[in-house]
């Protein structure tokens, strides 16, 4: 039920390969793509091209590419077509929401959006039949290593309701993943407030074993 995404922003950058397939091997579930174009926030990291560079150092394990460029359309492409199996982006980075969320799926990739952490979670509205997972923000994006933002506690209690009413309506589970200041201390609180896939940089990449950091963060999960 509980999911961890290890974000390669904090893997060792000259060996990212062999990052990605140790973090595999650790137990990661899904591997974390963070996307910046030094335009939407102030940092530049990857392309499509290391996208599809790292695809089969993946394997099976799904490749989860947050997009946090503008404009967002020409980059969904990009990225579907070099492996990705879900694409998030920040609804601020499309002129047209809906038909973002529809240029994803039309490449047969699961859709989602990233919220900021002052980003008002009404913007959901009218697109959550387009939704397969919803990403929160839990720091400010741009940066890895960042401190978890106490207030964005309330704010997936608050996200929780809204999909647990949508299932409710629909029958269709919408998981939230949480992106930012997240590590084994407090893993167990997010899950309690309804998060359920966990995205974590330098909790993981920044310890010597990282079969034992995925594993103190899936333990915090039962804690829950």
């Amino acid at each position: 039920m509980y999911r961890i995404a290890p974000s390669i922003l904090s893997a060792d950058f000259a060996r990212l390969g062999e990052e990605v397939s140790a973090v595999i091997a650790a137990g990661a579930d899904y591997i974390h793509f963070d996307v910046m174009d030094n335009h939407y926030v102030p940092n530049l990291t990857f392309g499509a091209m290391v996208c599809r560079a790292l695809k089969p150092y993946a394997g099976d394990t799904p490749i989860d590419v947050h997009l946090m460029v503008e404009p967002v359309d020409d980059m969904i492409a990009a990225f579907a077509d070099a492996g990705a199996n879900i694409i998030s982006f920040h609804p601020e980075a499309s002129r047209h929401i809906d038909r973002s969320l529809s240029l994803i799926h039309e490449k047969n990739v699961q859709a989602a959006l990233a919220l900021n952490p002052a980003t008002p979670l009404n913007i959901l509205e009218n697109v959550m039949d387009k939704l397969d997972m919803i990403l929160l923000m839990s720091v400010n994006p741009g940066f890895g290593g960042q401190k978890f933002i106490p207030a964005m506690r309330a704010k997936i209690r608050r996200l929780r309701q809204i999909c647990d009413m949508h299932e409710q309506q629909t029958g269709r589970h919408i998981p939230i993943e949480v992106d930012g200041g997240v590590n084994s201390n407090n893993i167990s609180e997010l899950v309690a407030d309804g998060a359920e896939i966990f995205v974590a940089g330098s909790a993981i990449f920044g310890q010597k074993d990282y079969a034992q950091a995925i594993s103190a963060l899936k333990q915090g999960c039962l804690k829950g």
